[in-house]
């Protein structure tokens, strides 16, 4: 027996329809069907996914501290969100920048990586992955800046995530 994947997030936030707003109309979820805002909840399906639900949010309410993990304690760092084009990052980059969410970017290498925060300081990644039938070892070898208009010449913008990494 082993792990197949990740099925699912839940999140603690400040104000659920903030947050409800921010993931619907940034990043492109959609309620589960007959999944509405109920009870300080919510559950999110990730566009395109066949899953009951990718994201479940909770609210705490106002009160509710900033995360320490990281800083003055444990916890989790950020999940990351794969996007299924380059092109589809491109997108995201300014959604997000134009959300006042854009914290940072990343040339990993293999993976280039957007990194953001949600309505509650919850940072997260949004990354595409080069096809394995693209990647060279420079690739491979390569960490930095993402400049995502050469990313975008070399690859092109419907270049597809992961296949041959992160899926059959």
């Amino acid at each position: 027996m082993s792990i197949f994947r990740l099925n699912h997030a839940v999140l603690y936030v400040r104000n659920l329809a903030e947050s409800v707003a921010f993931y619907r109309d940034v990043l492109g979820f959609d309620y589960v069907e007959g999944g509405d805002v109920h009870r300080g909840a919510a559950f999110l399906r990730a566009p395109g996914s066949t899953n009951d639900h990718d994201l479940g949010l909770f609210e705490l309410g106002s009160h509710a501290a900033d995360s320490g993990a990281g800083e003055t304690s444990v916890g989790l760092y950020h999940l990351a969100w794969e996007v299924d084009t380059l092109g589809d990052l491109e997108r995201l980059a300014g959604r997000l920048a134009d959300a006042g969410a854009l914290v940072g970017s990343s040339d990993h290498g293999t993976t280039k990586s957007l990194y953001a925060k949600d309505p509650s300081g919850l940072e997260f990644e949004v990354v595409w992955i080069i096809p394995r039938d693209l990647l060279t070892e420079e690739d491979r070898a390569s960490s930095g800046a993402l400049d995502l208009a050469r990313e975008l010449a070399k690859y092109g913008p419907d270049a597809r995530s992961g296949v041959g990494i992160s899926r059959p």
